[in-house]
Order: structure tokens, then C-alpha cells, then sequence
């Protein structure tokens, strides 16, 4: 197994750049991993001993009942989330006044997915680390993003 949390890393199309979570200690693309680093503050070596009683990651069942709960009325029901490489999502934002901001490290993993916004053409993507959540919206190829909410976990 050349990953902490158990993911079967051999078809992913990122795996000779990453280096590998077990190798690297936890630091794919000299980054960190939000699964690895949870499950290695707990004194676990792979994130299967930092299961529930289902066998699922207590951190990736949290942050979906958090994505849940926030009540956005057009958003698909979270049930998934998947481990995300920075550059994925983070997508560049303009603030109010006018400034392209970026949220997240570009080689950092997440937690993440995107889900369809109902009855339109647009999507919404999910980021999430053990402080934040992020929900954003935007068109296609990431076009037109807009924050949705972006706010502090409570832990």
C-alpha cells in the first residue's frame, strides 16, 4: 500500500508526481494531506485504525454532515467526498474589491467533490480542510466561480 488512508493509488494519473503518501510520510507533492495529517495527530499509521464503528473516516463523515448541514437549498445531498490535490480546487475568487484571491495551497490534498447545482447547467465544488469548509459556485471549466460560503469548522 503506497497510501495512508487506504486509497488505492495505482490508477491515479498524479502517482509518479506525488510520490506517495507512505514514502513521503504523509507529504504528497511535498504538501500535506488532510486524511494523513488527521489520522497521524491521532498516533495512527494508515487512516484504517482512525476508522468508525462502519469502518469510514471519522473526519470525511464529519465534514459531510457539516457540507449537510449548511442548508443550501440547490445543492445535491453530499454523500461522498474524495481526496483532491490543491490545484483542483482552487479556483481563483474575486473579493468585493476587485482582488483575485486563491483559498487553498495548490499542493495540499483536500477533501472534496462537486456536485450539481439542481435545474441548472452550473456545478457547485466542495473543498475542505480540518478549519474550513468552502462551498463555491461556477460554470463551465471553472468558469464564473462565486463563493458560496467559505467559514471556519467548529470543532
Amino acid at each position: 500500500m503506497n497510501s495512508i488512508c487506504g486509497l488505492d493509488c495505482s490508477e491515479c494519473a498524479l502517482k509518479d508526481s506525488c510520490g506517495g503518501c507512505v514514502p513521503s510520510k504523509g507529504r504528497p507533492f511535498h504538501g500535506t494531506c488532510v486524511a494523513a495529517q488527521c489520522c497521524q495527530s491521532k498516533g495512527y499509521t494508515y487512516c484504517r485504525q482512525c476508522t468508525n464503528e462502519k469502518g469510514a473516516c471519522r473526519l470525511k463523515e464529519q465534514l459531510i454532515a457539516e457540507f449537510n448541514a449548511l442548508g443550501i437549498a440547490d445543492m445535491e445531498e453530499v454523500t461522498d467526498l474524495n481526496l483532491l490535490k490543491g490545484s483542483f480546487v482552487n479556483l481563483p475568487y474575486t473579493i468585493p474589491n476587485g482582488q483575485v484571491v486563491k483559498l487553498w495551497d495548490d499542493d495540499r490534498i483536500y477533501w472534496g467533490n462537486q456536485l450539481c447545482k439542481k435545474d441548472s447547467n452550473r456545478c457547485y465544488g466542495l473543498a475542505a480542510d480540518e478549519h474550513y469548509l468552502l462551498v463555491c459556485e461556477y460554470g463551465d471549466g471553472g468558469s464564473d466561480v462565486e463563493i458560496v460560503v467559505y467559514k471556519r469548522r467548529q470543532q
